[in-house]
């Protein structure tokens, strides 16, 4: 009777779960609904979209750059050993610049600015939910979603993958400084593996990644900010839920993205040959 007792319990609140998880991705998905019917309806106020472009765009070029600037030497100290043993030191730099601009860049660039970008949003959000100023602006005849979560997704989708191409210059930068000034590569030929490995398909695959992860960053972040809990403890759990989910987020969407891609790239190819 005991142990029957246990796994009626167990069933009870793996069912409760699942309800939950379920009433969550529900909710989830009428708050994206909502934001995008409001984005192709009504286009933001600019004293709404500017403030928060600024702080998305201007306040995080410092830190990607500075990013990107680590990813590229810290890739570079670790090929070039394995290259060099290889005797092919100086195709180091479109391994180098090809991980940047097609997966570390996008990625690592992403997850900086969810951590830094959609950790603030939820933030800021759940202290306007626990102040009672998202109720307000519904008393003044302002839809919130309109007002607070369209303008921080167009500034994401727009700003994230200009942001990326920062990251992808000061990695391909800090490479080059890495392999051609204290390895002693020739930049010629550095350059010209470069040139030759990279296509522009490679920079349109890293630049449109980016435009998925900031609207996974933005409605994530807005989404738990809109649902706080009260209270401090409730802030700082959506802030922390925001970064959580949106990182991901971010793994899952660069792994379907990338099979996408690719499976596109291999059609558009044979298409060619054809």
């Amino acid at each position: 009777m005991v142990a029957r007792a246990d796994i009626l319990s167990w069933l009870r609140a793996a069912g409760v779960a699942a309800g939950d998880s379920l009433q969550a991705m529900g909710d989830f998905t009428s708050f994206n609904g909502r934001a995008f019917a409001w984005l192709f309806t009504r286009r933001p106020q600019t004293q709404a979209l500017v403030p928060v472009a600024f702080s998305i765009g201007y306040q995080s070029v410092f830190v990607i750059i500075l990013t990107g600037f680590f990813i590229g030497m810290v890739l570079a100290v670790q090929s070039y050993q394995q290259f060099q043993k290889l005797g092919f030191s100086t195709w180091t730099g479109s391994v180098i610049n090809m991980s940047v601009v097609r997966e570390l860049g996008p990625v690592l660039a992403a997850t900086m600015l969810a951590g830094r970008i959609g950790s603030a949003m939820a933030a800021e959000l759940a202290t306007m939910r626990v102040n009672e100023q998202i109720d307000a602006l519904s008393c003044l005849g302002v839809d919130p979603i309109h007002y607070l979560v369209v303008p921080r997704l167009l500034a994401c989708v727009f700003l994230i993958p200009l942001l990326t191409a920062f990251a992808d210059v000061a990695g391909v930068a800090g490479g080059s400084l890495i392999c051609v000034q204290i390895y002693g590569i020739e930049p010629h030929y550095y350059w010209q593996h470069s040139r030759d490995l990279i296509k522009s398909w490679d920079l349109f695959t890293g630049l449109l990644k980016p435009v998925f992860f900031g609207g996974a960053i933005a409605m994530i972040a807005c989404h738990r900010g809109f649902r706080s809990r009260a209270g401090a403890s409730g802030v700082g759990r959506a802030a922390t839920e925001a970064f959580v989910f949106s990182f991901v987020a971010i793994l899952a969407l660069d792994f379907f993205l990338a099979l996408f891609l690719q499976s596109a790239h291999d059609r558009w190819n044979a298409l060619r040959l054809m």
